[in-house]
């Protein structure tokens, strides 16, 4: 099956593109595009794959949907348009990187500057029926990105794995440890950011780690 993603990933996922559950995906996918409101649009479902070469990745975040409401999603988790206000989750993270780093919060919640320095925004589920959360899972998006984490593990070395929420670390639960460094806390949504995600400083975390395997850091 010819799926438009970055040649340094489709080299990578040629197998999991022949399987029966992708084949059901694209179709079921499909049929929503045609039937229904779906973000993020066509062209931006693989986008953090676009920016985010697999020789390039040094950090992976993992999300679980696509943002649901008018113009928010465009292909990376926890990222908005320019001209679309932060969700919640996405100002506590920004709050966050302040405590952490002393930066000041940005402008905007777009997050390509990140996805552009290897920091791979990966949603479990790449696709969403408009205002309606939770719409495509358990369709093969999971299954889908479940392989794609695999193969970071397996072919990857001194990757940063930022697992956010139950849901995430359940994700990551196939990463191997003895190569990655794995840092978990509570998810940044209003709901939880002060069970644990304040104050985890994994920002500067995560670009000790880098520079100690003498890889530049993060520009967050």
């Amino acid at each position: 099956m010819n799926v438009k993603i970055h040649q340094s990933w489709k080299s990578r996922l040629v197998d999991e593109f022949e399987k029966p559950y992708f084949q059901s995906l694209v179709d079921f996918v499909k049929s929503e595009y045609q039937n229904h409101k779906v973000y993020p649009k066509a062209g931006d479902i693989f986008k953090a794959f676009d920016y985010s070469h697999f020789d390039e990745t040094r950090v992976v975040i993992i999300g679980q949907d696509p943002y649901h409401g008018e113009g928010q999603a465009h292909g990376l988790c926890f990222s908005v348009n320019e001209e679309v206000k932060s969700p919640p989750s996405l100002q506590n993270i920004f709050k966050e990187i302040k405590e952490d780093l002393g930066l000041s919060i940005p402008p905007n919640g777009n997050l390509e500057r990140w996805a552009k320095q290897g920091v791979l925004l990966l949603n479990a589920t790449l696709t969403v029926r408009a205002h309606t959360a939770g719409s495509h899972q358990n369709k093969g998006w999971e299954d889908f990105t479940d392989s794609v984490i695999k193969i970071l593990s397996s072919e990857k070395e001194n990757l940063v794995f930022l697992l956010w929420g139950a849901y995430a670390q359940k994700k990551g639960a196939v990463i191997d440890k003895t190569k990655h460094l794995v840092l978990e806390s509570a998810h940044p949504s209003p709901f939880a950011a002060h069970r644990g995600f304040f104050g985890n400083r994994h920002f500067s975390k995560t670009n000790k780690f880098l520079k100690q395997k003498g890889l530049p850091p993060i520009e967050w």
